[in-house]
């Protein structure tokens, strides 16, 4: 058993890194748990753990989906954070609507039930995890801080290729391993 998903991985390019570092910086005192910038990613599709044999038939079915489809742009433009404005979980940076990723990632957990990998009951948010909150002592600060880049454009992504990977769960953080990267056709 791995525990796998699927994604759009996400090459952090300068003004990215800046707003990380910032957020960092400006909210050193609360208990949030960051990702690691070189595992930043968009998630596709989650399955959890998954037998080898079920594995294999992913990539298959993959490897035939995605060699039809072409590649694309996205933009990451805002900040934002899941649970509610009294009760934060997740800061996250958002993607502005995008007509190919939402068609992508609908075709993709739509063909899913196929090999009876049914869809997650909420709809597809595409997003990215920046960090999980644990507590906040200055929740103010804190709604200001994410209001200052709530419509900001930050990075640009050129998506070429989609990735299934394996999660594997540490102390120190989760390892990515990539079990398989399909091309888009460009």
């Amino acid at each position: 058993m791995k525990r796998i998903f699927l994604a759009i991985k996400i090459i952090p390019e300068t003004r990215l890194h800046g707003l990380f570092q910032n957020l960092r910086d400006e909210l050193i005192h609360e208990n949030i748990k960051w990702v690691d910038l070189n595992n930043l990613h968009l998630t596709l599709k989650f399955f959890g753990e998954t037998e080898e044999v079920k594995i294999n038939q992913i990539n298959l079915f993959l490897e035939n989906l995605v060699a039809k489809m072409h590649s694309f742009s996205f933009e990451i433009s805002n900040l934002g954070v899941f649970g509610s404005s009294y009760q934060p979980k997740v800061v996250w940076l958002g993607i502005k609507e995008n007509q190919k990723l939402t068609s992508v990632a609908e075709t993709i957990l739509n063909d899913l039930k196929l090999i009876d990998f049914e869809r997650d009951r909420q709809n597809f948010v595409p997003h990215l995890s920046l960090g999980r909150i644990k507590s906040l002592t200055d929740k103010e600060k804190f709604k200001q801080l994410i209001s200052k880049y709530n419509t900001k454009e930050i990075q640009t992504v050129n998506v070429k290729e989609i990735y299934l990977l394996e999660s594997i769960l540490r102390k120190e953080g989760p390892l990515y391993k990539t079990i398989n990267n399909y091309k888009l056709i460009i």
